[in-house]
């Protein structure tokens, strides 16, 4: 397999890279890290209510929506990327989602054991201390005919901009998600008390992964790569794809009356926080949208759940969910048709 040591690139390139490749069929290991911050948002997150885009707008941070789950985040240069990128058909790319993670996120665990931070993978997709912290943000997407996985190394964290970024609903609130993040979330420097030089870093993390991998062979990115980057920027720079689920108005042109309602829940799964957003006449739904941290695979397959849902009465939320489920071969890791229903009842 080819190994792209990218180092540093620019933050749009960070994420379009990996977006890029399966569609000029490229597979390989990319290491990189941005050269300058962003937020990068998960595929089925609305962003208004989890952004404070006003705030990101003002401070010339961009935000980038990516093709895989998972919830908000800042990124800097403080985190090295990982992205690995097979066909389908790679024997690697076999069995359920639950084991890709497994299979791809081990070698992680043990890079970070091997720089003095004893680290393990904890099902579904999360690597830890063994205190408990996370250290690293995973996700994995299907693009096309390819699967991607990707994550970072946590060399520093810049808790206080995380904070800052996040859309809450009064100071207060922030500053209790500031604290939390800063007892669960741990990096590097608070590890070892220093962040190593780049190839430090770098070194145990491809040398773990050739051993899933294989050899790995270090290559230049082809030049097909970045000439779908510049294809692909336009969509992915434009509100359309941003504003893909916060752009959606709910009932705004619906009089609320006897037997109609707007509803939303939040609930947090094992796998992620989910929230529904429904409108009901008469007992049946006749809107519904669906949003969250979650992953989901087939990733479009949220949108075509909340078409199924249109119609369908309160009483039949959980057989249409289960049924769905089995004719489509959803996989929604730690998701499952009971946490839905808590988010779909009235």
């Amino acid at each position: 397999m080819q190994l792209f040591h990218l180092r540093h690139v620019s933050w749009l390139d960070s994420q379009l890279i990996y977006h890029a490749q399966p569609r000029v069929g490229v597979e390989g290991l990319n290491i990189l890290a941005p050269s300058t911050p962003y937020v990068c948002i998960g595929y089925h997150q609305d962003l208004e209510q989890e952004v404070d885009v006003a705030y990101c707008q003002g401070n010339h941070i961009p935000v980038f929506r990516r093709e895989v789950g998972g919830g908000a985040v800042y990124l800097d240069g403080n985190q090295i990327f990982f992205q690995i990128v097979l066909h389908k058909d790679h024997p690697l790319a076999s069995g359920d989602k639950a084991a890709l993670y497994q299979r791809m996120l081990q070698p992680v665990a043990d890079a970070y054991s091997d720089l003095g931070v004893p680290a393990r993978y904890r099902p579904v997709n999360d690597v830890i201390t063994t205190e408990g912290r996370k250290i690293s943000g995973t996700g994995a997407a299907t693009i096309g005919d390819y699967v991607i996985v990707v994550g970072n190394l946590i060399a520093d964290f810049d808790y206080a901009t995380m904070a800052r970024v996040l859309c809450v609903p009064d100071e207060k609130y922030r500053d209790k998600v500031f604290k939390s993040i800063q007892e669960n979330l741990t990096t590097i420097k608070r590890e070892l008390g220093r962040i190593p030089a780049w190839d430090e870093l770098v070194a145990p993390l491809i040398r773990r992964f050739e051993g899933v991998l294989g050899p790995l062979e270090p290559a230049e990115m082809p030049p097909a790569v970045y000439d779908q980057v510049q294809v692909l920027k336009p969509q992915y720079l434009s509100e359309a794809w941003l504003y893909r689920k916060g752009r959606r108005q709910v009932g705004r042109d619906v009089k609320i009356a006897t037997g109609v309602n707007v509803l939303q829940h939040i609930h947090k799964a094992p796998g992620g926080l989910i929230r529904a957003t429904v409108e009901v006449r008469e007992g049946k739904m006749t809107y519904a949208s669906l949003s969250g941290d979650f992953f989901c695979y087939p990733m479009d397959a949220v949108g075509d759940l909340e078409a199924a849902l249109v119609g369908v009465s309160l009483e039949q939320v959980g057989d249409v969910l289960a049924d769905f489920y089995a004719r489509h071969e959803i996989e929604t890791p730690g998701v499952a048709v009971d946490d839905w229903l808590k988010v779909l009842s009235a």
